[in-house]
């Protein structure tokens, strides 16, 4: 029995204190809370003196709302850092976008003029291009009307006055109708193309160029009537001579063709070669130093043939040249540039 009072008195003694611990606790606190209510509310008053002569202004307020205010200022303050960093962020981006801009315009400009350059040049070729087709006898096709409302082959509609659609849009609307013109341009400018190369064959095979190398030389007597050199006689020079003053210049094939004859003849031509053409064309070359072609040899224009020379009937060196056609003697001239 002694022991269990001596315990329970023990617990009521720890039971005691802690009550009293959580009492003296609680009165500190609340003395703790009490002083500082009374610091915060102690009384302010805040007066604003204005330089000039003006009326005092007073304004009462107590610490704890003074504190508050500086609080919310401070939040507010705090809070709309971010924004700032992000506006100035925006400035300097709107400040690069503007440069980008101006580069852009400045680029456009550019583009723009070179746009109508090529448009102008565009005119030209489109003038061009018709009287070379109206010369060689190629009729045009009609201009093809195009889904986008223009006529796509006609250059027309890029020189027209009025502007239906402005800014980029006109000059990529003219692009177009270039590109189209452009792909409608390449059949006759094939046809072009295919008939020259038509003639070139033609003049290849027909005698049309100066039968010297290097155009070298001049005519000492044309085709037709002249006095005889050695007989003073009048008589129908049956081709061209042509003189350089000197031996050895290299004579060519003024076509393509076959050497029929290679001769001599002492008392008129000396050494000389006759080629075959087409078209029932001939045509000789006399008074040679040298031959360079045998008789049955394939020759091509422009190839050397021999070299001029003082053989034969001949009162200095010259080439002595005919062009027959069939049994008839032409003059050389008119097929000399023929071309």
């Amino acid at each position: 029995m002694a022991r269990t009072r001596r315990y329970k008195n023990l617990e009521n003694n720890f039971v005691s204190r802690i009550m009293n611990a959580f009492v003296s606790g609680f009165k500190k606190a609340g003395s703790f809370f009490v002083r500082v209510f009374h610091i915060f509310d102690k009384k302010l008053t805040i007066m604003i003196v204005p330089h000039a002569n003006g009326k005092v202004i007073n304004i009462q307020t107590n610490v704890f709302a003074l504190s508050a205010a500086l609080v919310i200022i401070a939040g507010l303050v705090i809070s709309f850092m971010p924004f700032a960093r992000n506006s100035t962020g925006s400035s300097a981006e709107l400040s690069r976008l503007k440069e980008e801009n101006k580069e852009a315009l400045a680029s456009l400009d550019e583009l723009r003029d070179e746009n109508n350059n090529l448009l102008q040049s565009a005119k030209r070729f489109q003038n061009s291009l018709s009287q070379s087709l109206a010369l060689l006898g190629i009729e045009q096709n009609e201009p093809v009307e195009k889904t986008t409302g223009g006529n796509g082959s006609d250059l027309a509609s890029l020189f027209d006055t009025k502007d239906v659609i402005s800014g980029s849009l006109k000059e990529t609307s003219d692009i177009r109708h270039l590109s189209e013109y452009l792909e409608n341009a390449v059949q006759p400018v094939e046809q072009i193309t295919n008939m020259l190369k038509n003639q070139g064959t033609l003049f290849t095979d027909i005698p049309n160029i100066w039968p010297i190398k290097n155009g070298i030389g001049h005519i000492s007597m044309a085709f037709g009537q002249n006095k005889h050199p050695f007989t003073g006689q009048w008589y129908i020079h049956k081709g061209m001579d042509i003189s350089t003053y000197r031996t050895g210049d290299p004579v060519m094939a003024t076509a393509n063709g076959t050497v029929v004859a290679v001769s001599y003849d002492f008392d008129g031509y000396g050494n000389y070669i006759i080629i075959k053409h087409k078209h029932g064309i001939y045509t000789r070359y006399a008074h040679l130093s040298v031959v360079r072609v045998a008789k049955g040899d394939t020759v091509r224009q422009r190839q050397i043939i021999g070299n001029i020379g003082n053989t034969g009937l001949s009162t200095g060196p010259h080439l002595h040249y005919e062009v027959h056609v069939g049994s008839d003697v032409v003059d050389p001239a008119k097929y000399i540039n023929i071309k």
